[in-house]
């Protein structure tokens, strides 16, 4: 099995780098895309209560056999549960769906800009934390002038900026803005939604490491720094998206896969997502 790099958090926490997502993974399939994921070496599971599939996380978790402190599980705060008192109720009830004690990272999952609503579910967050109930706290699709606003008002930094990041939209600063303020950056749609895949500058970068695209554009994250949570149903794609470490990527190279940003988002602009 091969060993997976982590990335030591703003609190000492350390998160595997390469991890498991599983959005848009029916509650039918997860259970079974999970154990593979498990059983192919990945020790990071990335869900969300929007998912509805906690319940299948929950039970490959519990199935695997794995000890809980080898295992490192996400989950994430919903818009309709947004608020102080929510916040805590959401959390119990993610909590019971995946038959955990704890979680090792609970992120706000969108800043809901026209609801104001950041800062109060913040607070509670930050109150589970300190009761010991999370070891990590974080945000997701946040934009600098989100997360100033938890800076300003909040107590604790945030750990992780959970955003979409790909080739298409290599997001440098809010990469940069992270890195500024020690906050770790995790790319959900590392690849693109699949929309990278025949890209031809990738496919020749690929041929010539004798890779597939996906994993040039995996190894293209960890080299520049993001944590990378891929999803995928099939067990031959699983773990081939797991086959990354053997090899690297040159500067050149690297430097050219950067070099495809469009700044194209294939999913919502957090800028204008209020949808609760």
């Amino acid at each position: 099995m091969s060993t997976v790099p982590e990335v030591t958090l703003n609190n000492g926490v350390r998160i595997p780098q390469l991890g498991f997502g599983v959005w848009q993974v029916g509650s039918d399939e997860v259970t079974d895309a999970v154990s593979t994921a498990l059983e192919t070496g990945y020790r990071s599971i990335d869900t969300a209560a929007a998912y509805g599939n906690e319940e299948g996380v929950g039970e490959a978790l519990q199935r695997s056999g794995i000890a809980r402190d080898e295992l490192f599980v996400t989950s994430k705060l919903w818009n309709s549960d947004h608020g102080f008192d929510n916040t805590l109720r959401a959390f119990d009830a993610t909590l019971e769906r995946l038959n955990l004690e704890h979680l090792d990272l609970y992120l706000i999952h969108w800043p809901m800009p026209a609801h104001d609503t950041s800062v109060s579910s913040w607070k509670a967050m930050e109150r589970l934390y300190a009761e010991g109930r999370v070891r990590a706290i974080g945000v997701s699709n946040f934009h600098a002038e989100h997360v100033r606003r938890l800076l300003d008002e909040g107590g604790l930094v945030p750990t992780v900026n959970q955003i979409e990041l790909h080739p298409r939209l290599t997001q440098q600063e809010m990469r940069s803005f992270n890195k500024e303020h020690d906050i770790a950056t995790e790319a959900w749609s590392p690849l693109g939604q699949g929309q990278l895949l025949q890209d031809s500058t990738l496919a020749k970068i690929a041929e010539a490491y004798g890779k597939t695209t996906a994993q040039v554009i995996l190894r293209w994250h960890l080299q520049i720094g993001n944590i990378a949570i891929p999803k995928s149903v099939t067990p031959e794609r699983i773990r081939s998206n797991f086959d990354v470490f053997d090899f690297e990527l040159s500067s050149g190279d690297l430097d050219a896969i950067s070099g495809l940003n469009e700044d194209q988002r294939f999913g919502p602009d957090p800028a204008t997502m209020n949808a609760a």
